[in-house]
């Protein structure tokens, strides 16, 4: 759940931007921090319909928020799902999605982060680059589907 100093701080690096946290944009915000879990434009939409939002609202909330680095799109199979980037508390994790139900969901380990630092460390310096954001996604079969 987005707490309200989290708020602040968006209403803050939108204000910066020229922008003001309407009440469509905060409803978003809700909707991705609660739910905590990968949601598509169209599964945002389907929670706040209720809420006399548009599909086109969703779409050009979701875009401002990720241009901001707000919000993080990942992208799976030429969809696109979004997660909170701002506040996450997670600057490195692996997607994993089901072959079989689709399910999309976070790898977090501490051990694997520092493993892929070091390689992200080497990259960088093999190749002259700065890295500033990945995106891993493993596809394969979620424990809940091999054991049915």
């Amino acid at each position: 759940m987005i707490c309200l100093e989290n708020i602040s701080s968006i209403e803050k690096v939108l204000k910066e931007k020229g922008y003001k946290l309407t009440k469509q944009r905060s409803d978003i915000l809700s909707v991705i921090y609660k739910e905590n879990t990968h949601l598509s434009a169209e599964e945002i939409y389907a929670r706040l319909k209720k809420n006399n939002i548009g599909l086109a609202t969703v779409y050009r909330t979701l875009n401002l928020l990720t241009d901001l680095n707000i919000l993080k799109e990942v992208k799976i199979n030429e969809m696109s799902y979004y997660e909170p980037k701002m506040f996450s508390k997670k600057s490195l994790h692996i997607h994993f999605k089901c072959d079989k139900c689709n399910t999309i969901f976070d790898i977090d380990s501490d051990n694997i982060a520092v493993k892929y630092l070091k390689i992200n460390r080497l990259i960088e310096k093999e190749n002259n680059v700065i890295v500033n954001d990945v995106d891993i996604l493993l596809n394969g079969i979620c424990e809940k589907c091999r054991n049915k």
